[in-house]
């Protein structure tokens, strides 16, 4: 069955077109556009008329994809995730989706969100049968984390932190100086600090843009490749270098350095980083595994089911 699935999230709206079977996802296209949604919504928990109008723009190019070349895909699940959850204008906004396109949002509360980010990420992995994984997932918003294995999903909590609200809490030079990159840190440790990880966890899995973009670069690719990437392991020692290279950086030598990745990340690519070095050490662990999969390809198999 042809499916799918539109992700809107703070930073990013992504499109997926996939063939599905049972638990399996066979991916056909997919797509990305960087509007920044949640653009001052941290600040003042308002989604901004620029804004909204740059996720209309990616939404209008979508439906001229699907309409021209997947037609028996339409229409998509449609996923929205923390920054309009946060929003006090998410009612409008909402409704200004289904008005011009006639889709229907799910807004993903933070389980949800965790769920679809967890069976996601391991559709695309081949994990050992009752292998249990952490998977997180850092947003522009909110992180996901998720512990389970392919069976079963065991435990799941949205934290209130995420690359774009980070940025604009705490980096207000560019780039960030280092009291600025302590006290975000500090904030980081006392979140993940709310979180009780089950001890028997065999890997880290990572999803999103933090993850892809830094695998791809050491991948040394000149476009993305999700095959390319998918299942590669990052070290701590990979993150920390990455890191400690773009703190000191500002986002516009950053992109000029990382065009095709970091394009419209390059203020966001160190709050991230902090955010996932942080969780790889709270978890005890040195390294992680790339997922490409996530929340659209997680939404189309829980919609399948009729979870969604």
């Amino acid at each position: 069955m042809l499916r799918s699935a539109i992700d809107i999230g703070t930073n990013t709206v992504l499109l997926l077109v996939a063939e599905t079977e049972g638990s399996s996802i066979k991916v056909i296209r997919e797509e990305q556009r960087i509007p920044r949604l949640g653009k001052g919504v941290d600040a003042d928990k308002t989604l901004q008329k620029e804004s909204v109008e740059r996720v209309m723009q990616a939404l209008d190019e979508y439906e001229a994809i699907l309409q021209s070349k997947y037609r028996e895909a339409i229409p998509p699940v449609i996923t929205a995730t923390s920054a309009v959850r946060d929003a006090a204008n998410k009612e409008d906004f909402l409704a200004l989706v289904e008005e011009r396109f006639g889709w229907k949002v799910h807004l993903l509360n933070g389980s949800e969100e965790a769920d679809c980010t967890f069976f996601g990420s391991i559709s695309a992995l081949n994990l050992n049968t009752g292998e249990k994984v952490a998977v997180i997932d850092i947003g522009g918003g909110s992180t996901e984390i998720a512990v389970g294995t392919s069976q079963e999903l065991e435990f799941a909590q949205s934290l209130d932190m995420g690359s774009v609200r980070f940025t604009e809490r705490f980096f207000s030079s560019n780039p960030p100086g280092p009291g600025e990159k302590d006290a975000a840190e500090n904030e980081i440790l006392r979140l993940l600090n709310t979180l009780k990880l089950p001890e028997d966890i065999s890997k880290i899995i990572g999803v999103a843009g933090t993850v892809t973009s830094v695998a791809a670069i050491e991948r040394g690719l000149k476009v993305y490749d999700a095959s390319r990437i998918n299942g590669m392991e990052l070290s701590l020692d990979t993150i920390d270098s990455n890191l400690n290279n773009f703190l000191f950086k500002t986002a516009d030598e950053i992109e000029n350095e990382n065009p095709v990745f970091l394009k419209g990340r390059g203020d966001l690519i160190s709050a991230g980083l902090l955010i996932l070095r942080s969780f790889i050490r709270f978890a005890g662990k040195d390294k992680l595994m790339v997922s490409t999969g996530g929340i659209r390809h997680g939404a189309i198999l829980l919609k399948n089911k009729g979870a969604l």
